[in-house]
């Protein structure tokens, strides 16, 4: 304990460190403020009582990753997600399209201008997606008099709360881009980041009550406690982990200089693809819950709903073989074997005792299929046990959430890459960081 108090005084003996975490706590300050101001024209009061609507559906996911700014149908409803699916739909293209390939190899430059294009693409994106999220608020009403959220929902609503929407993604993910420029970690990631953990102080006020009221006793918490720490452990150590190649270039002798003769790794992630197979699989599953709550007079719809709702066993199998694909799925998309292989080629690179190309592509790839089905199937099991927690454990849905799903993996995604960031300030400037152990340090090193 006196190590991690020693490490945090360190911290703010760094002037630059100092300034980078001051500006990064300022910039996500203003970012839940901003999650709090209601867009003009929407009553809050009747918003509050519609909020919980939203659970179980592909609302509710929105609103986790924007920190519940879209149950307050505020100025950052949109939150950072129309950056993300223009990211994302950008790295799928960049494997069809010959152009984006070329951009994605010219370094420095190609990234730049792959990220000018995004900023683009995040523009027409979240104008749609306010577009729908203005028409989805107009359409809420509360109680059986059926009072509307909006009690004018005419063109100028309309037409303003876009354009506001529309504006708040543009600068938060000017403000993302300006902690990673000024700031300490990914911004856009601690955006979201920030988001989630948001609601934790929620989450631990309802365990709370639930001890004051004698539903539950204080020994079951301790222990729902050290399963959640068991589970953050387990996550830390997939995320971690890697599969290093041996890599051994050729010396090569240019005028008076040798280059090369040395071995290197490349660390194939045992979860090469990250949250985004939970993501793409929720996204999927929460579109009946979502017809469902347009059309509640429907009996078919309900008992679509119902089957795939989170307690249900049936969602549970179905979640956990989607995953199992899009983990395949997006690591097919993120990782080529074959441009690694005609890279190393290239710069005379090759791993001992395969031959260069074709061989070591084909080699690179059995790897890959190999370590990345149990990445799949930690996935799958992490995904579910939200749906463990609430259904055996009687854990409330805001609390067990934080049990595993796409909440946690991007907590401990983040917070590992920052505390990395730090760790690096720290050793440049002599001091010892968080991971003082060379076995931690070397698995964060071999995965940057």
């Amino acid at each position: 304990m006196a190590n991690i108090v020693t490490t945090f005084r360190n911290m703010f003996r760094i002037e630059e460190l100092r300034q980078r975490i001051v500006f990064t706590l300022i910039a996500l300050l203003a970012v839940r403020v901003g999650s709090f101001i209601t867009i003009p024209g929407v009553d809050v009061t009747l918003l509050k009582d519609a909020a919980a609507t939203n659970q179980g559906t592909i609302f509710g996911l929105y609103d986790m990753f924007v920190g519940g700014a879209f149950s307050n149908a505020a100025i950052f409803a949109l939150g950072i997600m129309p950056y993300i699916s223009a990211s994302i739909i950008l790295q799928i293209a960049g494997v069809v399209l010959p152009s984006l390939q070329k951009l994605q190899r010219e370094g420095e430059d190609g990234r730049r201008k792959i990220n000018q294009y995004t900023r683009l693409l995040t523009v027409p994106i979240a104008a749609l997606q306010a577009w729908g999220v203005t028409v989805k608020v107009a359409q809420t009403t509360v109680g059986a008099g059926g009072m509307s959220v909006v009690p004018d929902p005419g063109m100028f609503f309309t037409i303003s709360s876009i354009l506001i929407l529309t504006a708040g993604t543009v600068g938060l993910m000017w403000v993302g881009e300006q902690i990673t420029d000024r700031g300490l970690g990914n911004g856009i990631s601690l955006i979201i980041f920030i988001g989630i953990i948001a609601r934790f102080p929620t989450a631990i006020m309802q365990e709370i009550g639930l001890i004051d009221a004698g539903s539950r006793l204080l020994v079951v918490d301790l222990v729902l406690l050290t399963f959640l720490l068991g589970v953050i452990a387990a996550v830390i150590l997939i995320t971690q982990g890697a599969r290093r190649i041996p890599v051994q270039y050729a010396k090569r002798v240019v005028g008076r200089k040798v280059y090369g003769g040395t071995t290197q790794y490349i660390p194939l992630r045992v979860n090469t693809a990250g949250v985004m197979p939970i993501i793409f699989a929720q996204s999927i599953l929460f579109i009946p819950a979502t017809f469902a709550s347009f059309f509640p007079e429907s009996k078919f719809w309900q008992g679509v709903a119902q089957s795939f709702s989170e307690t249900s066993p049936f969602y549970a199998v179905v979640f956990g073989l989607m995953i199992v694909f899009f983990t395949y799925f997006y690591t097919a998309i993120a990782f080529n074997p074959k441009e690694v292989a005609d890279n190393m080629k290239r710069n005379g690179g090759f791993i001992p005792g395969v031959r260069p190309g074709e061989a070591t592509s084909e080699y690179i790839e059995n790897i890959l299929t190999r370590i990345t089905l149990p990445g799949a199937i930690f996935l799958a099991l992490i995904a579910i046990l939200p749906t463990f927690a609430m259904s055996v454990l009687q854990v409330p849905p805001v609390f067990a959430s934080f049990f595993g799903g796409t909440s946690l993996l991007i907590i401990v995604g983040v917070a590992l890459d920052t505390l990395q960031q730090i760790e690096s300030f720290l050793l440049m400037r002599h001091y010892d960081g968080f991971m003082k152990t060379g076995k931690i340090r070397g698995r964060a090193g071999a995965l940057s």
